[in-house]
């Protein structure tokens, strides 16, 4: 029996937020809305959208002693997500800087903060945690060598979910402990390094699991999914229409969503539709916490 379905290992953000009815060119300047400051970071935005799914979800991160980690550390709580493994201080909290256009397209420049000093030994010294986690999520906003020893330290039963993001050159222990790597078309394009990928998702997916993942989803934001595992043929999972207002944090929701499921049973094409429906409500409300759907939200698209 795993006292969690899903312990996400990753980043901790204060997400400062800013409308804008273009984003900038070089040395270009634009006015833009009043700032907002949400709680965010991919590893805390994951393991919130889970929580709020009904997933028994946990978090292993690092925040500052200040007010952004405080906003962070309440943001969970509220949300219903296990903090023991938050450890503070260290460096400031990270912070993400964002724009947002009309259309609901974002940019962010994220200053790691204290992501950075979630180290090896901090996942070492959590080994009970990983111990009682069924899935287990990481991300790409904390060190590498972090999530190698996370890859390191899984237990033989629980399963491995990475989104690469922002993507980098993954090593080839932690491409084969992927089940599934998470990818957009740019993350899949720096993860494939040198090799080709051909001009559909469908190619792009068989050219990933190449690679040694044990499966593979190509997110294409509101034209769904592609899933791919084994020796059997992409399959293209279908998103649900809706008005965008704000991307982001949409991808983090589909990654919570989608690891959740999985670990719970369900097909990996299964769990990819399911994520669909998360991500697509994430983007009807503006910011990334506060966008994340509950399990009824969900089932009313």
């Amino acid at each position: 029996m795993y006292d969690y379905d899903l312990l996400v290992v990753g980043s901790a953000n204060a997400d400062l937020v800013i409308g804008v009815e273009r984003r900038p060119g070089a040395g270009e300047t634009v006015l833009g809305s009043d700032l907002a400051v949400h709680p965010g970071g991919k590893g805390a935005n994951q393991a919130v959208a889970a929580a709020r799914l009904g997933a028994r979800t946990a978090l292993l991160a690092r925040v500052g002693e200040d007010g952004h980690g405080r906003l962070l550390l309440d943001s969970q709580a509220e949300s219903g997500v296990d903090t023991a493994g938050v450890l503070v201080g260290g460096a400031p909290t990270g912070v993400a800087l964002i724009t947002v256009d009309p259309s609901g397209d974002n940019s962010i420049v994220v200053s790691p903060g204290a992501n950075a000093r979630l180290t090896p030994a901090d996942v070492r010294a959590a080994e009970g945690l990983l111990h009682a986690s069924r899935v287990v999520s990481a991300q790409l906003e904390i060190p590498l060598e972090t999530v190698v020893e996370v890859v390191r330290n899984l237990p033989e039963d629980t399963r491995f979910v990475l989104n690469p993001s922002p993507p980098r050159a993954l090593p080839p222990e932690v491409l084969a402990a992927c089940d599934p790597l998470i990818v957009n078309e740019h993350e899949a394009r720096v993860v494939a390094g040198g090799a080709g990928l051909g001009g559909t998702p469908e190619e792009w997916a068989r050219a990933l699991l190449a690679l040694g993942p044990r499966s593979v989803v190509v997110t294409l934001g509101a034209a769904g999914a592609v899933v791919a595992e084994g020796t059997g043929a992409p399959v293209r999972v279908p998103s649900v229409k809706v008005e965008a207002v704000d991307t982001t944090g949409a991808g983090d929701a589909f990654t919570a969503a989608l690891a959740w499921r999985l670990g719970a049973g369900e097909s990996l094409a299964r769990a990819a539709a399911y994520a669909a429906r998360v991500g697509a409500a994430a983007v009807t409300r503006a910011g990334a916490q506060v966008s994340f759907p509950t399990a009824r939200e969900v089932a009313a698209l």
